[in-house]
């Protein structure tokens, strides 16, 4: 009976060492929450060939054209898409943005030229309706969509 509330108090300090340790477990403390990066694997949204037809690997991001390197909808990036590069339009991401705008169940993008006419005639997927807001010429890539979330 001697030996019990001796075990007692051992175990009650175990359980406050171990309790003390899983509150100092480490959690990730990184400043910037990425939408779209470099090597970020994205869907093409609209109907243009080069991004409908299958291939082995999925079209990736190679650069965004932002100061931080981070993408949100409304901004261009460049694809690796088939062994070419085309530049795109982000459209859509999984990342929670600001209040009242949608998230997306993928990175969704929509290629563009060079001079920022959009390489198909339409749009699968459903765009966010704070684009038409945004500054920067999107006018030819709204009028192509046909749904707005």
């Amino acid at each position: 009976m001697a030996l019990l509330p001796h075990l007692s108090r051992s175990f009650s300090g175990l359980l406050a060492e171990v309790s003390s340790l899983t509150q100092r477990k480490a959690f990730s403390v990184s400043a910037i929450a990425a939408a779209i990066q470099k090597m970020t694997r994205v869907r093409v949204v609209d109907n243009s060939s080069l991004g409908n037809t299958p291939y082995h690997r999925p079209p990736r991001v190679i650069h965004v054209y932002t100061k931080n390197g981070i993408g949100k909808v409304g901004d261009k990036v460049l694809l690796a898409i088939k062994g070419q590069k085309k530049k795109a339009l982000i459209v859509g991401h999984k990342m929670p943005g600001e209040r009242m705008s949608p998230r997306f169940d993928s990175n969704n993008v929509v290629l563009i030229e060079d001079n920022g006419n959009p390489t198909g005639t339409r749009i699968r997927v459903p765009i966010p309706t704070h684009l038409r807001q945004m500054e920067g010429d999107y006018s030819k890539l709204l009028a192509i969509a046909n749904k707005f979330v």
